[in-house]
C-alpha cells in the first residue's frame, strides 16, 4: 500500500495508530516529535505525513513548513486534541500551510482510516481540474 510516517509525541496514541495503519497493509515509520522529520523524509520518501501539531520542541506547524520547502507533493494529515483549547484554530492554520486532511483529537479508529484513505486517494488520482474547489 502505502508509505506512511507518523508523527505523533504520545506514545500509546502513536502505537494505537501504527497498529491501524499496518493492519490496514501501509508501511509505517514512526517519530516522537518533529525534529527529524525532513531528515528521515529526505531517506525515504513518505507518501503520506501524519503529524500531530502541538510537540514539544519542533510542533507539527513547523514540520507542516519543512516538509512543504523540500516536496510540494508530500500529501499530510494533521492531527490537534481540543485539550490545547485552540485545536480548531492550529488545524485552520495547518490546511494554509499544505496539510490535505486535518483531525480534531479524539476521534474514531473510522475517522482515522477514512481521512488516509482520502489522502491516498487524492494522491493517487490528483488530477487538476477547473472546476475542483476546496469545501469544509
Amino acid at each position: 500500500m502505502a508509505s506512511i510516517l507518523l508523527v505523533e509525541d504520545d506514545d500509546q496514541l502513536r502505537s494505537m495508530l501504527k497498529e491501524l495503519l499496518t493492519r490496514s497493509g501501509h508501511e509505517v515509520s514512526e517519530a516522537p516529535d518533529g525534529r527529524r522529520v525532513c531528515e528521515m523524509h529526505q531517506q525515504q520518501h513518505f507518501d503520506l505525513v501524519i503529524t500531530d501539531l502541538v510537540m514539544p520542541d519542533i510542533d507539527g506547524l513547523a514540520v507542516i513548513m519543512e516538509l512543504r520547502i523540500i516536496d510540494q507533493n508530500v500529501r499530510i494529515i494533521a492531527m490537534s486534541g481540543q485539550r490545547q483549547g485552540r485545536a480548531k484554530e492550529y488545524l485552520r492554520i495547518a490546511q494554509k500551510l499544505g496539510a490535505q486532511h486535518t483531525l480534531v483529537k479524539p476521534f474514531s479508529n473510522q475517522e482515522f482510516l477514512e481521512a488516509v484513505g482520502l489522502a491516498l486517494e487524492i494522491k493517487a488520482h490528483s488530477v487538476p481540474t477547473v472546476d475542483s474547489e476546496y469545501r469544509e
